[in-house]
């Protein structure tokens, strides 16, 4: 049975089989020890019962309440190649929607690349919308901002 749980520091010794892969966006040590520090809610892995780990995602929130921007943004989303097709993508999704609400977020959004057409189509199917009005800080390759609406 997989588990879905928090990351932890020992973790980023564990997740090079996610992260090699040409698809998935991969930062400095730092950076990740940042969201872990700041928004450890927003990070969670999906572990394999041998300890393997499948794949994880990253985010945080950010945004100003007063405007109705508040909400959760995905910095990263990746799953193992030999975990892909099984929904664990959209069940760490579903995981950080429900965070978000928690936390009072009117939205979630993440930027993917254009060229990943899987991503852009689990995206749609999850319910998020393309939109405007907000651009990338990554420039090559081409990203596209999704958004999806939540309940709160």
């Amino acid at each position: 049975m997989t588990t879905l749980r928090p990351f932890t520091c020992d973790d980023l010794f564990k997740f090079n089989n996610i992260n090699l892969d040409p698809l998935t966006e991969t930062y400095g040590i730092p950076f990740y020890l940042q969201y872990l520090a700041h928004w450890p809610e927003y990070f969670i892995v999906a572990e394999a019962p041998g300890g393997e780990l499948m794949g994880y995602i990253m985010g945080k929130a950010e945004g100003s309440v007063a405007r109705e921007e508040w909400h959760g943004h995905v910095t990263a989303l990746s799953v193992a190649p030999e975990f892909r097709r099984l929904g664990l993508a959209a069940k760490l999704m579903e995981m950080l929607e429900e965070i978000s609400e928690r936390k009072g977020g009117f939205f979630v959004d993440l930027f993917v690349r254009v060229s990943n057409q899987v991503a852009v189509n689990m995206y749609k199917r999850l319910g998020s919308t393309a939109c405007t009005g907000r651009s990338s800080s990554i420039t090559q390759p081409a990203t596209e901002n999704r958004t999806k609406t939540l309940t709160t």
